[in-house]
């Protein structure tokens, strides 16, 4: 029994294999980037954000096996239509003070993407140069932007 079951997981997971989904690893060019307050700050950011956040995904081996292969794609398109800092300036709506509020509230990057790239675990006094040279490159909305 346990021997037919492990035969119907792997055909599952064979066939899944034929869904085109996920496997597009396309980075599109790179238009403008923001003028970085720093070097530090762009390293950092594409340290722990570029790879959702920009044109410039780097696609680690298991992007492309499905089903891990969907989230990742869809992760990245996500983050690529919130905020892709290629794109700056031009994209509809690029949301850089609000990066400055999820990396602040622990929200960025994911837990899920720490564990697969340790890299992006920042110290505390990391994390704070990051937030720092976020808020001078991008901004703050104030309460009378908002208002207008």
């Amino acid at each position: 029994m346990k021997y037919k079951i492990l035969g119907i997981f792997v055909l599952t997971v064979l066939l899944i294999q034929i869904i085109p989904y996920g496997r597009e690893h396309t980075n599109a060019h790179i238009v403008v980037e923001p003028k970085w307050d720093t070097a530090e700050t762009r390293a950092l950011f594409f340290r722990a954000c570029a790879d959702c956040h920009s044109n410039e995904t780097k696609w680690p081996w298991y992007s492309n096996v499905a089903p891990v292969s969907w989230l990742v794609q869809h992760d990245v398109d996500e983050g690529r239509e919130k905020f892709n800092i290629s794109v700056w300036g031009i994209q509809k709506e690029n949301e850089g003070d609000e990066a400055v509020k999820e990396v602040k509230e622990g929200e960025m990057p994911p837990w899920f993407y720490v564990i697969a790239h340790p890299e992006a675990k920042f110290s505390d006094s990391e994390n704070a140069l990051l937030l720092k040279g976020l808020l001078a490159t991008f901004g703050q909305k104030t309460e009378k932007k908002e208002e207008e």
